[in-house]
This record gives C-alpha cells, sequence and structure tokens, in this order.
C-alpha cells in the first residue's frame, strides 16, 4: 500500500514538512486554481511539482505528485450540453501533459452540481473532537424550506417533512445561512463556490437527465478518454457518489457495486478504474467493502480509506465522519482484502501492484481546532488516522499473520 496524503497547494495550511513528518511517501494533489473545462499547461504542472520538491528551508522534500484529484469534469459534459465535446478534448489534453510531467493516475467525480454534501463540517462529538455529519432532518429543511426547490415534497416521507419544519422553526437565521452554506460547500479547494441561486439554476438544468442518462454520458465521456489513457499506461479512477443515496432530485450513478460494474463492463479497459472510497460507499449499510475490494480489486487503482459511523441504518439516514477505526466499515477487513489483491497483482507481474491510499477526510482534533484547515483535512486528525491505517498494514503484513493465514 502506497501511503499519500492530499494537498491543497501552497495555501493549504498543512505544509509539505508536514507531510514529510508525517511519514507519507507521496502526494496527491491537484491545479485546484484552474478553471474547469480548461486546460492544465505543462508550465502549471511542473510548478506545482516544484513547490512539492522543497520544504521551507530550501532543503530537498523527496515528495512527488504521485496522484491527480481530482481533474474535474464539467456539468456539461455530464450533461452533454454547451461546450461539452470542447471539454472532453481539454480533458484529454491536461491527461497528456500530465503524463509527459511522470504523472500515472487520474481521480476525477461525476457528481451532478455538488462534489460532496454534509450539513455540518465542525460537528462537536462529545470527546470534544469535531467532524463533519450529515444530518437527514437538516438536510430535508434546507431542501425543503429553505431552497424550496420544486418537487422536493415528493421525496420526502410526511413525517419527515414535518419534522424538518419544526427543526427548521428552531433555527436561528445564523444557523439557518450556516446550513446552506455547509450544504454548497462542495469541493474543497475548489475554482467555484456557489450560490444559493448557482445551485437552482444548475439543478434546473438537470431536470430532464434522469440516472441511465446520465450513466450513458459518464459512458460517453470514458469512451472518448480511457483508450488515449491505456495507450498512455495511465489509470482513470471514478470517486463514488458522496454521500451514494439520492439527493436534491439529482441522478446518483455511483453509488453500489453494481453501479461500478456496469461502467465497468461498458467501457471494458484496464485503465477505466475505481477509486474506492470506503467513506463514501460506508454510507449505505447494504455496501460490502471489503467484499467490493475482492471482487472489483483488479480496477481499483487509488484508496480513500476513511469510516463513517451510520446514525442510521435505513437509506439517506444521518451518518458523521468517524475516527478510521470505530465507524461502520471493518477497515482491518478492508486492509486484508487490500492487501491480498496486491499479492495477486505481484503474482501477475503488474507494475501497479502497489496501491496508492492516503487517510482520507479526518476528525478535527489537538492544534487542529485553532488551525482551521479545509473541513475533513485536519493535519493530527489525518495523521492518527494514517498511523492507524499504517499499523493495520504492518501487523497484517508480519510474517506470524502471513503464516497463519
Amino acid at each position: 500500500m502506497r501511503q499519500t496524503w492530499r494537498w491543497f497547494g501552497p495555501k493549504d495550511l498543512v505544509s509539505v514538512d508536514d507531510m514529510l513528518q508525517a511519514g507519507v511517501q507521496g502526494v496527491v494533489t491537484a491545479l485546484h486554481h484552474v478553471p474547469t473545462g480548461q486546460v492544465w499547461q505543462p508550465d502549471q504542472i511542473a510548478e506545482r511539482q516544484a513547490q512539492l520538491a522543497v520544504m521551507r528551508d530550501g532543503a530537498p522534500s523527496g515528495l512527488a505528485w504521485e496522484v491527480v484529484e481530482s481533474l474535474p469534469v464539467s456539468e456539461d459534459i455530464k450533461r452533454q450540453t454547451g461546450d461539452w465535446r470542447a471539454h472532453v478534448e481539454a480533458w484529454k489534453t491536461s491527461m497528456r501533459n500530465l503524463h509527459a510531467a511522470g504523472l500515472r493516475v487520474i481521480c476525477y467525480n461525476f457528481m451532478p452540481i455538488l462534489d460532496w454534501t454534509r450539513t455540518d463540517l465542525a460537528y462537536r462529538l462529545p470527546n470534544g473532537a469535531t467532524c463533519m455529519r450529515y444530518d437527514a432532518i437538516d438536510f430535508a429543511a434546507f431542501d425543503l424550506f429553505i431552497l424550496q426547490r420544486r418537487g422536493a415534497a415528493d421525496n420526502y416521507a410526511p413525517q419527515v417533512a414535518e419534522t424538518a419544519r419544526a427543526r427548521l422553526a428552531t433555527m436561528s437565521d445564523d444557523r439557518r445561512d450556516q446550513l446552506t452554506g455547509n450544504v454548497v460547500f462542495g469541493l474543497p479547494g475548489a475554482a467555484e463556490r456557489m450560490t444559493l441561486d448557482d445551485v437552482k439554476d444548475h439543478l434546473a438544468r438537470y431536470d430532464d437527465i434522469s440516472p441511465a442518462r446520465l450513466r450513458a454520458h459518464l459512458v460517453d465521456f470514458l469512451a472518448e478518454v480511457t483508450p488515449l489513457a491505456q495507450e498512455l499506461g495511465m489509470r482513470l479512477c471514478c470517486h463514488p457518489d458522496d454521500p451514494p443515496f439520492p439527493l436534491l432530485g439529482l441522478p446518483r450513478i455511483m453509488s453500489t457495486e453494481a453501479d461500478y460494474r456496469a461502467v465497468m463492463d461498458a467501457v471494458d479497459l484496464s485503465a477505466n478504474g475505481i477509486t474506492l472510497c470506503t467513506g463514501s460507499l460506508g454510507a449505505r449499510a447494504d455496501n460490502d467493502l471489503p467484499g467490493m475490494m475482492a471482487r472489483m480489486g483488479d480496477r481499483v487503482h487509488f484508496l480513500h480509506l476513511r469510516n463513517v459511523a451510520l446514525e442510521e441504518t435505513h437509506l439517506g439516514g444521518s451518518f458523521h465522519e468517524a475516527a478510521h477505526l470505530e465507524g461502520n466499515t471493518n477497515m482491518v477487513a478492508m486492509i486484508a482484502a487490500i492487501l491480498a489483491e496486491e499479492s495477486r497483482r505481484r503474482v501477475q507481474g503488474r507494475a501497479d501492484w502497489q496501491i496508492p491510499f492516503r487517510p482520507d477526510h479526518g476528525q478535527d482534533i489537538l492544534d487542529d481546532q485553532s488551525r482551521k484547515a479545509q473541513p475533513g483535512y485536519p493535519a493530527i486528525g489525518r495523521l492518527k488516522g494514517l498511523a492507524e491505517l499504517r499499523g493495520i498494514e504492518t501487523a497484517l503484513s508480519h510474517p506470524l499473520v502471513a503464516q497463519r493465514g
């Protein structure tokens, strides 16, 4: 398992020095400042690589950019509207430029409008740590009564709607504004920031796009970019929906093993692969994550290892970001499945036998709470998670454990 760390560039409050001291082997980053749909130019890529190569005092860091997360897919590509064909060509040109710079793994997602959705970005836990949380009632209150989305009432049981109405009545104006900002926060470090009006406008553009149609658009996109990736020896890996169930009336197409299998089969090239995120997929109780790794591991090109605690087991229920070993996912079984896949790859002689992973998200603990880094991306909380994951890998790889099977 290749230990990596997500970095949002020079403005990230977690520095290159911090990453080096955490003991990571490589870095996951992107050109977040480049608007979606534009080409990532060679000089921009080289500049990011140079930023990672040195510590504060100018000494070599030994760290390199190893995984791209994310090369954004525009809303025009997802809807097949406007300049979508030009955006696909720009994506392919960016891919060529990344390849020329030595990059081989590109993570992307195909979620409409919002890259992830939470109602709380700093939910306080009993031990004083804070984490991101999705509260189903708060989200319903936002959707039904703040956004006032057309047709929203059809997506909620009457009891849920009434509970949401009562919840909204107890919210201060500041809390309502905070809830709105949290829901539309989107991807940390992204070039765009959306207002409520922006969300309404984007939602209207998806009115006639069903899940089947969105999946067809994803397959069309992959049919264009995957052959080039295969030719270049690059690996593309689609991130799952977060959370993995319908929101705001938008189609969700990467939420289950069946979703992934359909897309892998539709463009059946090894370059067409998976970012297996245990946190996103773990937000539904019916996803068997170690099983997915065992059954689809040959197409897993990148791993996000994090955990969520389901507060309700029904689809669409509340959950919060747990410590890496404390949520509903059995992380020991998950890492055992990863190591088994890596062993199979070594036997097969695959050059990509070692799968890059990063400790995804993390609770804000200790000095994190005064540092105020990107939501979900604290220094100490992620370091704690990385240490725990590293410990499991080390224990499972020990000769005594291996001998026992």
